[in-house]
């Protein structure tokens, strides 16, 4: 029998992320994975154990817990400058669902999705799954979001993608930047998504919130990437009400609510101790310099990343295919769009020592 697939997701491809990810083999050190290293902070865990110990496993309101997404509103006030009512926030699973669901209720066939090319793969393909066409955002030479050329294509189209700081780049954009593309969107009918998972991994410069300077924007963010939280798959997104009531349909019907225990945990995140958010921050930025410096030492040229954990590196694709074969495991520029062929993510979310030798493993194949 053949079978017939719907060509939205047959004309799709698997992660290139993932396809790198699996197919690392023994002593290869895992340069590709964006998976922080470091452990759960321990309240946080604590507090998913208490909430199992209390019988909390059931379902909650599709929206999540109230406690949480209070917690939530308070951040976004405290940290953002921004204002959200609990009530304009759905809690989902992980960022991925966020994106997933928002693209779902706000695109209909054919509708342009911007986003920028080289960018994180999950846009586009959410993009095309919703019946969506993507277009490509170009960047400039020093990675980030060129503002002119992103202006003059959003005639006609229906959403932005934002993400600062940015996979693959490590690009932090600029308060001007998000500003000028937040204003132009409101006045051209565009809705922003403002992906902030990267927020707090920063190094010298400022995060800014898209949703500071319009109310046209729909802010994603997770616990995953600043609590070390990937498995837990907690994340949410914020908007006005009427794109909550229409997200929160999607939601509904494809995940009921985000794990009830996960959530737990979450409200310890946000509500507990944030010291070992800026001990992974510092290790960050010391492991950033450390890879940044080590290639620049073997003849490599690229901007110093402003924040995230990854190195974008202008690459031959035949050196990157070296580079896995010598155990390194990389990302082809071309799993994150069309317009970086001779690219290759570097990711420092692992220990200095992996770095150190995998940057001597890449030395003794370019010189």
């Amino acid at each position: 029998m053949t079978m017939k697939f719907s060509e939205r997701v047959a004309g799709i491809e698997i992660s290139g992320i993932r396809k790198i990810f699996e197919a690392a083999g023994p002593g290869s050190i895992n340069l590709g994975l964006g998976q922080p290293d470091f452990d759960t902070p321990q309240h946080i865990k604590d507090a998913a154990i208490k909430a199992i110990q209390d019988g909390k496993t059931g379902y909650t309101t599709n929206n999540g817990l109230p406690e949480l997404r209070t917690a939530i509103s308070k951040k976004f006030k405290n940290e953002n400058g921004i204002k959200y009512h609990p009530d304009q926030l759905i809690v989902t699973a992980g960022a991925s669902e966020a994106l997933h669901i928002v693209m779902q209720a706000m695109l209909n066939p054919g509708d342009r999705v911007l986003c920028p090319d080289p960018g994180f793969v999950s846009y586009s393909s959410l993009a095309t799954i919703a019946g969506g066409k993507p277009v490509s955002v170009p960047l400039t030479k020093t990675l980030h979001i060129d503002v002119e050329a992103a202006k003059k294509l959003m005639a006609g189209a229906k959403l932005m993608v934002i993400n600062s700081p940015g996979n693959p780049t490590g690009a932090v954009e600029s308060e001007e930047s998000i500003r000028a593309l937040v204003e132009c969107a409101a006045d051209k009918g565009v809705t922003i998504i403002s992906d902030e998972v990267y927020e707090h991994f920063i190094y010298g410069k400022k995060h800014v919130s898209a949703a500071q300077f319009g109310d046209n924007v729909i802010t994603i963010n997770a616990t995953s990437k600043t609590y070390a939280m990937t498995g837990w798959r907690i994340g949410y997104l914020a908007a006005s009400p009427e794109i909550i009531g229409q997200c929160l349909k999607v939601h509904q019907y494809c995940q009921a609510c985000a794990t009830s225990i996960a959530q737990y945990a979450a409200v310890a995140a946000y509500e507990g101790d944030q010291s070992a958010v800026k001990v992974m921050r510092d290790e960050y930025e010391a492991r950033r310099d450390l890879i940044w410096g080590g290639l620049k030492s073997l003849g490599f040229d690229f901007p110093k990343p402003e924040g995230a954990f990854y190195t974008f590196v202008p690459m031959k694709p035949a050196l990157t295919e070296k580079i896995i074969e010598a155990g390194v495991i990389v990302v082809p520029g071309t799993a994150f769009g069309a317009n970086a062929p001779e690219y290759t993510r570097f990711s420092y979310a692992t220990s200095r020592q992996n770095i150190m030798t995998a940057l001597e493993r890449i030395g003794n194949l370019v010189k």
